[in-house]
Formats: structure tokens, C-alpha cells, sequence
């Protein structure tokens, strides 16, 4: 990517080095809970939501120093930020709307969120109720060794669909399907979750777009993202946790789903195309 020039975002929260009591956490319990949804590609917000604890935290412990690849790695994860509140302040000012930029939280290992006690294993998440995005940095390394996904814009497309969320949360689209919760199967709830998963991707390629057209991608971008998208597809996740997939169980979609998603969003750059839950074929 070629973010030379593009701007960083001040809507960043570093709380890298800062330290959070194991009793305010999940426990061992909930810990494993999400290390499962983890790897089976299950949506951890309502993990997040149900273990809530109220008993109090550590003391932060003094911010840690800071240099090098992790001080760029802050630059890269701000100038992407960036270029996504542009692009979508751009794309809401459009529809008469006023977009509210999100706030991005670096963190390690666990923090606090309005939604629960967040951990690394969790993987990247946005919670809606606090309207941030929680990212542990060395994700970033994991999509390029456990996913097999390198590339500086494999990891913009991680960062572009939480941003993604938040969009819908704007959109009122994550309320009006949380709304549903316990009024519908497990199954179709599954089924809605993963529709709204890869409107988030195709959210993803909405932002790429028009970056692409900002003159920030370099040949060979695309592909990055799609091969990043195409690894976090809940069947090639399943695959590799327990040797076999079901379907029924999918809470993002395919990776093959996935890829596709996010290649309509940077093809059209509309968010109109974006209609996952309105489409009979995903």
C-alpha cells in the first residue's frame, strides 16, 4: 500500500503495556469458550456480552517503551483508519448522513470494552456498544504464519471490516439483527450472522475501492485481501480445528463466500451492492 501521504488518524486508544486483573476477565472457563469460538470462527461478541464481571482490575501497569517495527505498525494501523474515516465520512455525506468515526483500541492480551473483557484469542472484534474496534497487534503476525495471509493490505482488510461493523452500526443494521436474538432459531441466527459478516466484508471492499482509487493500493493488493478474506472463512477454519466442517455452525460465511463478498465491494465501490440480506444466493 502506498500511504505515504495519507493522513493518521487521531481516533486511536494505545493501551499496550497496560495491565488488567485476571479477576476482571473471563476466567479459565470463559477463556477457553472464546479460544473455541476463536478457532471455529464464531462470532465472540455474544461471549463478550454474557461475562460481563464486576470484579475490578489491576492497576495499569506503566505504559511499556515502544520502538521500531511496533511504532510503525501504530503509523500503518492510523493511516489505514484514516483513509477508511475518509472514505466513509465521503460515502455518509452522500446519503445526507454525518458518519462518527470510530476509535481504534491497540491492545495486549486482554482489556476492558463495553461489551466485556476482551483477549487476544478473540482475535480483532468491534463492540457496538462502545462503538471502538479492539486490535492486539500481534494479530497481524498470526495472519501471516497461522493464516497464511502476508501483506500490508491483508491486514488493512482486517482493520476495513471492523470498520465495517461499525458502519452497520450507523446503518442500524446490527441492532435491528440483535433485535432477533432468542426470537429465532439458533440456526437462523447463525444464518443472519453470517450475512451480516459478509456485509462487513463487502463494507471492506467498499473502502478498498475507493482507496484503489486514491492511488493508496499497489499491484498485488487484491489479492492480498482476498487471500486474507479466503483464510477466515469459517469452513477452512473448521478444517483446521477439528478436521471437519458444519455448515449449520457458520457464523461468517465460507471462505469462498467471503473472497466473494469482499471482491463485489472493490469491484463496484457501492454500498447499495452490499445487501447480503437481501440475497438469495451468498
Amino acid at each position: 500500500m502506498q500511504l505515504g501521504d495519507q493522513r493518521e488518524s487521531s481516533n486511536f486508544e494505545d493501551r499496550r503495556g497496560m495491565g488488567i486483573g485476571v479477576g476482571g476477565g473471563l476466567g479459565v472457563g470463559g477463556i477457553v469458550i472464546a479460544l473455541i469460538a476463536y478457532f471455529l470462527g464464531i462470532d465472540p461478541t455474544p461471549i463478550l456480552n454474557g461475562m460481563q464481571s464486576s470484579a475490578p482490575t489491576s492497576q495499569s501497569a506503566p505504559a511499556q517503551q515502544r520502538s521500531g517495527p511496533e511504532d510503525e505498525g501504530t503509523r500503518f494501523v492510523r493511516k489505514v483508519l484514516g483513509s477508511t474515516e475518509d472514505v466513509w465520512g465521503s460515502i455518509f455525506h452522500d446519503m445526507n448522513r454525518t458518519y462518527r468515526n470510530p476509535t481504534l483500541v491497540a491492545y495486549q492480551q486482554a482489556t476492558r470494552t463495553a461489551c466485556g473483557t476482551g483477549q487476544t484469542a478473540m482475535g480483532p472484534f468491534y463492540c457496538p456498544n462502545d462503538e471502538k474496534l479492539y486490535l492486539d497487534l500481534s494479530f497481524f503476525r498470526d495472519l501471516q504464519t497461522r493464516f497464511h495471509a502476508p501483506g500490508d493490505f491483508a491486514q488493512a482488510y482486517v482493520i476495513a471490516h471492523e470498520v465495517g461493523h461499525h458502519v452497520q452500526k450507523q446503518l442500524g443494521i446490527m441492532d435491528k439483527m440483535e433485535s432477533m436474538r432468542g426470537r429465532v432459531s439458533k440456526t437462523d441466527m447463525n444464518q443472519m450472522s453470517v450475512r451480516l459478516e459478509l456485509q462487513a466484508d463487502c463494507f471492506a471492499g467498499v473502502w478498498g475501492h475507493h482507496a484503489a482509487n486514491a492511488n493508496l493500493l499497489d499491484p498485488g493488493d487484491l489479492e492480498e485481501g482476498l487471500a486474507a478474506a479466503s483464510a477466515v472463512g469459517d469452513d477452512r477454519l473448521q478444517k483446521q480445528a477439528q478436521g471437519y466442517v458444519v455448515p449449520d455452525s457458520f457464523t461468517h460465511g465460507s471462505s469462498a463466500q467471503r473472497t466473494r463478498w469482499f471482491k463485489r465491494g472493490m469491484e463496484t465501490g457501492r454500498i447499495q451492492d452490499c445487501d447480503t440480506f437481501s440475497s438469495s444466493v451468498l
